[in-house]
């Protein structure tokens, strides 16, 4: 919405530029009046582009199935509307000669391209985003240190909704220079991995089948994909010990860290309660872990 507003001014203030002629024009487009009827079309506009995006967004969420497909036409539509906005205020409400059209246009692009180098550069990378879709509203990624879900996708950043409910706004030239790892890429389940420190001497081939049983028994799995667990040795401050990775897919990328829990939780209850290992045992080197 901001860059619109942006251009829209640089559109007016350019036709203060020119000839004698030129500025007795310009007096007779702009009035106070015109003024009032672009701030009362631009609030109708606002207020209708984000009922139509909450709207929406309220009945994607109605649909588990159509939900990411749905948000993320949303970003594309909203860039449509305020287009329209831009077009229809400039020639009903202004109406200019085509001569003052064509400097006014060119005035813009100057000033643009001279005062707005970062903003062009936001703006053309949220172009690119839109077309290159190397993620959607809804989709799961992580970029840099932020993992998040993708809340929306702006002409001059994205919004991320970060595990803590945080939200992080990255410039989208940032994104389109940065390692993006993207979670479901449009699907809406994807993997969460589950690790569980476990002792040297404990038996994996039980564990395994503890693992993947909990993993099928938790209300979050998605079962047309594959369960994986697999070992792996790890050393914490000189003491040894193996790390389990139980990997599986979540029906629904909302329920992600839901789902990673329920799989822990399910774990460590049936390893204490048929013994594999004592409770103690198991108290301790988690402490020892996260000295």
């Amino acid at each position: 919405m901001k860059p619109m507003i942006f251009l829209l001014l640089l559109f007016f203030t350019s036709f203060s530029y020119g000839t004698e002629e030129e500025s007795v024009n310009f007096i007779e487009i702009i009035s106070i009046s015109k003024i009032l009827w672009t701030i009362f079309f631009f609030i109708i506009s606002y207020v209708f582009i984000t009922l139509f995006a909450k709207t929406v967004e309220f009945f994607a969420e109605k649909s588990s199935k159509l939900r990411i497909t749905i948000k993320g036409f949303i970003p594309i539509v909203r860039i449509i509307f305020w287009s329209v906005f831009v077009a229809i205020t400039i020639k009903v409400i202004y109406n200019p000669p085509v001569e003052m059209l064509m400097t006014a246009l060119a005035s813009v692009a100057i000033a643009i391209g001279f005062a707005t180098q970062d903003l062009l550069k936001n703006i053309f990378g949220g172009i690119m985003l839109l077309f290159d879709r190397p993620f959607k509203v809804g989709d799961k990624i992580q970029v840099g240190e932020n993992y998040g879900e993708v809340l929306t996708i702006g002409l001059r950043a994205t919004r991320i909704v970060t595990p803590d409910d945080s939200t992080v706004i990255i410039p989208n030239m940032t994104l389109m220079n940065a390692y993006i790892s993207n979670s479901n890429s449009g699907e809406l389940y994807c993997q969460v991995i589950a690790k569980i420190m476990l002792p040297l001497d404990i038996n994996t081939q039980i564990v395994r089948k503890i693992a993947i049983e909990a993993a099928q028994v938790s209300k979050y799995i998605y079962l047309n994909k594959p369960i994986v667990v697999l070992f792996s040795n790890k050393m914490n401050e000189q003491k040894a010990y193996i790390e389990m990775s139980l990997k599986a897919y979540v029906m629904d990328i909302r329920y992600e860290f839901a789902f990673k829990s329920d799989m822990s939780e399910i774990v460590l209850k049936e390893l204490l309660a048929k013994e594999i290992f004592k409770k103690d045992e198991t108290t301790r080197r988690i402490e020892d872990k996260n000295l």
